[in-house]
């Protein structure tokens, strides 16, 4: 894939329509976290919470899920044939993006 073609962009589309340029740019990781502040915020409340409240270990696996959901979309995405940088990118934005949905 050309690396021009290579960019991630549905999940910081949903959530904030202006973090990225118009046209096919190289997309930096600030972009990709800027675009998924409410995810990130989210979910670190969440885990927050259930450290407190309830034990440090369900935050642990609640941790292990998202390392895991990471771990198998960068993979899908280099069986694709992304460069590494687009994997990387659009593992966390995917991981962020899929676990929204129910809210």
């Amino acid at each position: 894939m050309r690396p021009e073609h290579c960019l991630t962009r549905n999940h910081i589309e949903v959530w904030h329509e202006r973090a990225l340029p118009s046209g096919p740019e190289r997309v930096r990781f600030w972009s990709v976290l800027r675009g998924s502040i409410l995810p990130i915020l989210v979910w670190t409340g969440v885990a927050c919470f259930v450290y407190f409240v309830y034990n440090p270990l369900v935050a642990m696996v609640l941790g292990g899920l998202f390392a895991l959901s990471f771990i198998v979309g960068f993979g899908l995405r280099r069986r694709a044939r992304h460069s590494v940088r687009c994997s990387v990118y659009g593992a966390l934005g995917g991981v962020l993006d899929k676990s929204m949905a129910g809210f």
